[in-house]
């Protein structure tokens, strides 16, 4: 042998000691998992994931049915695969799911969650399936069973606590008893090429709730829900403090179907800024654009962009008010002392917006004590039966078109500055 070949042979090698071994495929039948749509399989889906991740990380596949099962807890460099045609499906008994503070609150364990980990992932074109129905039973019995903190909430269907590093893509995740797919305190999420679904009148299902989380993607989702198709939270209704932010969160070519628009607030107590939203189509959906808090849960919402929206058949396109969950004050309307939680909304631009067969044009309306602020809206063409109310706000606009079928198109309230053309 050559000088120079062996000098090459033994830098091959040690190169490919340098490399990771091929991360581990840990298929869920391997463990004793069966897919017949009745057996639970809670263990043998945890025990994949615990090996997996006991070497470092992998893949655990589903593949091939329908998987019943209860709580699973993701762990770091751990990817979940859902094959095509493959379901992992909530269990029907409640009792599988253990009763949890979670988000600072009495809850239930979710579906799918993962606490305190990096670098994890759903993947595949399969199906996450809270089995809702039995939940939603309850709920539509129960006083006050969508308010965080009053009751013990019931489970989400995926969430990420604490995470970083999270990617959910390809999949369809649908009828969640409560909300949908929760990044709570988590940092760097990509939520791409997902659908979610549940029935339309499903309480609570929302379909995609950032709670003080940062940096994120949701791109090309279709929403179809019982709720808001996106809400993004930063705190509870009189929450205590401290709360952090949701911050620099991107959402892009996504469809809203039925569901309650694209929201931030109302539990907002850690504000919320730099969240950019472009070319959403909205249909059926009640809202649109929607921003909203009360003085029981607000703090400053900043630096806020739509653009590029297309809506149809919307009751309401754009609603930026600080009387959640009323959209205009009833009573007295006198300024209340500021506090840690009072709403400021303000630096909010709307873009290249085209709405036909709107129930209402829009509400624009802060509070006496804090008026929205800097609205910007640039080439605006809603058609609605009622036009647009503004109140406690300072608005500002260019090629702004409102074809009002009765009424004013705008409806000019207390301490309104408006500078529309």
């Amino acid at each position: 042998m050559k000088p120079t070949t062996a000098l090459s042979l033994a830098a091959a090698l040690l190169l490919a000691a340098s490399l990771p071994a091929a991360a581990k495929v840990c298929e869920a039948r391997t463990y004793g998992a069966k897919p017949d749509g009745t057996t639970k399989n809670t263990a043998a889906i945890q025990s994949a994931i615990d090996d997996c991740a006991k070497v470092g990380g992998g893949t655990v596949q589903l593949s091939g049915g329908v998987f019943v099962s209860g709580p699973i807890v993701l762990k770091s460099n751990v990817t979940l695969d859902l094959a095509k045609g493959t379901t992992l499906l909530g269990s029907p008994d409640h009792a599988d799911y253990p009763k949890k503070t979670e988000f600072r609150a009495a809850g239930t364990q979710s579906l799918v969650s993962a606490t305190n980990a990096e670098n994890i992932a759903i993947t595949g074109p399969g199906t996450i399936d809270g089995n809702g129905e039995s939940w939603w039973e309850e709920a539509r019995k129960t006083k006050n069973a969508g308010v965080v903190g009053a009751v013990d909430f019931r489970p989400r269907l995926v969430v990420f606590d604490h995470c970083k590093h999270v990617r959910i893509e390809g999949v369809t995740i649908q009828n969640s008893p409560s909300w949908q797919v929760v990044p709570y305190y988590t940092d760097d999420t990509v939520i791409r090429n997902v659908r979610i679904l549940a029935p339309q009148h499903s309480p609570n299902t929302d379909a995609i709730d950032p709670f003080s989380s940062s940096n994120m993607i949701i791109d090309h989702v279709y929403a179809d829900v019982g709720d808001d198709n996106i809400a993004i939270k930063s705190g509870i209704i009189n929450s205590p403090g401290p709360d952090s932010p949701s911050t620099n969160i991107t959402i892009t070519d996504c469809d809203f179907m039925h569901g309650h628009g694209l929201s931030i607030g109302s539990e907002i107590a850690g504000g919320a800024n730099n969240i950019h939203a472009e070319r959403i189509h909205f249909k059926g959906t009640d809202q649109a654009i929607r921003i909203k808090a009360n003085r029981d849960r607000g703090n400053h919402v900043f630096n806020i962009s739509f653009k590029d929206i297309t809506m149809e058949d919307v009751k309401t396109a754009i609603l930026i008010s600080e009387y959640y969950p009323k959209v205009l004050p009833e009573g007295d309307v006198a300024a209340a002392p500021i506090t840690r939680l009072t709403p400021f909304f303000h630096d909010i631009t709307i873009e290249n917006v085209n709405s036909v067969k709107s129930g209402t044009a829009g509400v624009i309306v802060g509070l006496p004590e804090s008026p929205v602020k800097n609205v910007v809206l640039k080439n605006i063409n809603i058609a609605a039966e009622k036009g647009m109310t503004i109140a406690y706000a300072n608005v500002s606009g260019s090629d702004v078109h409102l074809v009002i079928a009765n009424g004013e198109a705008i409806t000019k309230g207390p301490a309104a500055a408006i500078d529309i053309k």
